[in-house]
């Protein structure tokens, strides 16, 4: 094959209904959400030669190319680490597509988190945890009494409560801004249930004084799927195309998955600040150059790191920043405008780049207004989606 270098975009999403139990396997879930973004790219499944999803995903490549109709796969791989995989299927995808061995590849990610097992319940065996899910140092902190992502998340959190003086009160502004954009998601599980700071406040205690149950995302059945072709084929094709600008991964020394209370400084997440200084650098934006931004919230401290990581507000400013408004729709950079993990669904970060292509395409429930670019992170991999110009 001769290989000349092309831009890549997302041609296509695709997404199954958003619940607390789907009533049918992962397989189902798969390959109903492969094949709506099949549809909505106007793409047979056999144009599909590349196919990339998580570790973590138990539906195999053979098995739901079979159950698609797909014909001859070039390229298959898998990404480690959990949520922090989402961007990176897409810098992959980009990848693969850019040095011309892949024309179209279907990326997704299918779970029934909720009904099948839960990430957020102390277990070391479910399909959450297994090794795919990290290096295996996530079991030290088990006989500890630390067995689960939120007492993992408190554990790296609370060092930057203490340095910059947040409270759990400012975390809460984040769940309410995406509660705020849920309400009006009918595809959210929380379509029409905003929540007001005092209601935030009031939830119960999941990890004092770091975590309450309304600063956690949800567990959600469900599933989402990306098409990714080349930018001159998506031109020919049924949706407007969704440039990616550029894209990339971080996975610094010592860094875990969740478990980020191994590295040197625990009050700044250096996978992100690796991950933007190298998406600034490839793309030659900066953070004022995007319009909306939809960031990975397993955790609403996760959120405020990486808005300090990206440099749209600097160390410890996020709480002014998340404070003063400008994450909400009308403010200086939206975020999660489909609700977030928080307040759409938890399919492990992939809901979100799919509301990054429908702010680009001007199709969102909650329009940003002149969309040129928009930031999807997953924390160790960003991406920027662009207009196609």
């Amino acid at each position: 094959m001769t290989r000349r270098l092309r831009q890549a975009a997302v041609a296509g999403i695709g997404a199954t209904e958003f619940s607390k139990n789907s009533g049918r396997s992962e397989l189902q879930l798969a390959a109903e959400c492969s094949k709506a973004a099949l549809d909505d790219a106007g793409l047979h499944p056999a144009d599909v030669d590349g196919m990339i999803t998580f570790t973590l995903d138990g539906s195999d490549e053979i098995n739901l190319a079979r159950c698609l109709g797909v014909k001859d796969l070039a390229y298959t791989t898998r990404i480690p680490g959990g949520g922090a995989a989402a961007a990176a299927t897409l810098y992959q995808a980009m990848a693969v597509v850019e040095a011309g061995l892949c024309e179209v590849v279907l990326i997704w990610r299918a779970m029934n988190e909720r009904s099948q097992y839960r990430f957020g319940q102390p277990h070391t065996q479910a399909a959450g945890f297994q090794a795919g899910n990290g290096t295996g140092s996530l079991f030290w902190c088990m006989p500890f009494g630390a067995q689960t992502p939120a007492s993992w998340e408190a554990l790296a959190a609370q060092r930057y409560m203490q340095r910059y003086g947040v409270t759990n009160e400012d975390f809460g502004r984040v769940s309410v801004v995406q509660r705020r954009h849920a309400a009006t998601n009918p595809a959210a599980w929380f379509y029409r249930k905003p929540i007001t700071l005092e209601e935030h406040q009031s939830s119960k205690w999941i990890v004092a004084p770091v975590l309450r149950l309304l600063d956690c995302c949800q567990e959600s059945d469900g599933g989402v799927a990306l098409v990714v072709t080349s930018l001159s084929r998506a031109r020919d094709l049924k949706q407007p195309p969704v440039r990616i600008a550029g894209a990339c991964q971080s996975i610094p020394y010592n860094v875990e998955v969740i478990s980020n209370y191994y590295h040197a400084d625990l009050a700044t997440m250096p996978e992100a600040e690796g991950t933007a200084r190298r998406l600034w650098a490839q793309t030659g934006l900066k953070p004022a150059d995007m319009q909306c931004a939809m960031i990975y919230d397993a955790f609403t401290p996760q959120v405020f790191k990486q808005l300090e990581a990206f440099g749209f507000c600097g160390r410890g400013e996020a709480r002014e920043f998340v404070k003063d408004g400008h994450i909400a729709l009308g403010g200086r950079l939206p975020i999660n405008t489909n609700g977030g993990l928080i307040g759409e669904a938890y399919i492990h970060g992939m809901n979100n780049i799919a509301e990054g292509v429908r702010q680009v395409r001007g199709t969102s429930v909650n329009p940003v207004p002149d969309v040129e670019h928009v930031l999807v992170s997953s924390g160790m991999a960003a991406a920027v989606l662009a207009k196609d110009r």
